[in-house]
């Protein structure tokens, strides 16, 4: 299994628009944070999770085009849906299947009407809705006919019910502020766990560099990389010097891997 990190930043991205602080000027590489989003390969299966306005801007920087083979969507907001159009191009190899929950995939439509009607105008994306459902495992399968399984799992962005999802040995959780208690059961035994951490100050929506140190020692993962972060969170460099030894802010570009024996690299 392979994740790549294409987007490690929260809703305005870092910089941030106007924004003059040291982490919006910082020459770190580290601290440059496009919108939210991570590509998983697994046995010749491509999954993005989430696809934001900074899609194809990601794409153009990870330079391999190949197909995808499934977009899972975490929730509706527009830094985790608004680069969807972009899929065109990768259209030309399949449709590309889209997996949201029903509240979700409803607000998609609303938003985005001319990618889901009956009848596709040309050079509109090829992006059918696939409904799932909180801890109903279905499958992605690329065109050689190999698959893997995925669980998606509740977790809360404040009032707003959204999706986690569970792929083999990782887990990736965006925008969560808590997890409900019957969701614990599908982040046993990770090797990997992607997990949002906004900023240093608690929030009304997004658990705090605290709270997702906390999860950490409840989930206990092997390793855990933290993603969805603001300009807030402080220096890449300073921060990372402060966490434990099993857990590391992630950044634009990042591959992590784990071995068929489930080993991290």
């Amino acid at each position: 299994m392979k994740v790549t990190i294409l987007g490690s930043g929260t809703s305005t991205g870092v910089p941030q628009v106007g924004c003059t602080c040291e982490v919006c000027t910082s020459k770190d590489p580290h601290d440059k944070r496009l919108r939210c989003s991570g590509l998983v390969e697994v046995n010749g299966v491509r999954i993005l999770i989430d696809c934001g306005p900074d899609f194809r801007e990601q794409m153009l920087r990870l330079d391999d085009f190949r197909p995808i083979d499934g977009v899972l969507i975490t929730h509706e907001h527009y830094d985790h849906v608004g680069g969807l159009d972009d899929l065109r191009p990768f259209c030309r190899f399949r449709d590309v299947p889209v997996y949201a929950e029903e509240y979700t995939a409803t607000r998609l439509k609303n938003r985005m009407p001319y990618c889901f009607t009956e009848h596709l105008y040309p050079g509109v994306p090829h992006i059918p809705l696939h409904y799932i459902e909180d801890k109903v495992p279905f499958t992605v399968s690329n065109t050689e006919g190999n698959k893997v399984e995925i669980i998606p799992f509740r977790v809360m962005h404040g009032p707003l019910p959204i999706m986690g999802f569970r792929i083999g040995p990782m887990a990736w959780i965006t925008d969560m502020l808590h997890i409900p208690e019957e969701s614990y059961g599908c982040l046993k035994n990770l090797k990997l766990l992607v997990m949002n951490a906004l900023r240093i100050e608690s929030h009304w929506t997004h658990q705090s560099l605290s709270e997702a140190l906390d999860q950490t020692q409840r989930i206990q993962a092997e390793k855990t990389y933290f993603i969805h972060m603001s300009h807030q969170i402080g220096l890449h460099a300073k921060v990372q010097e402060q966490l434990p030894e099993n857990v590391f802010l992630a950044y634009d570009g990042l591959q992590l891997t784990v071995d068929e024996n489930g080993k991290m690299k």
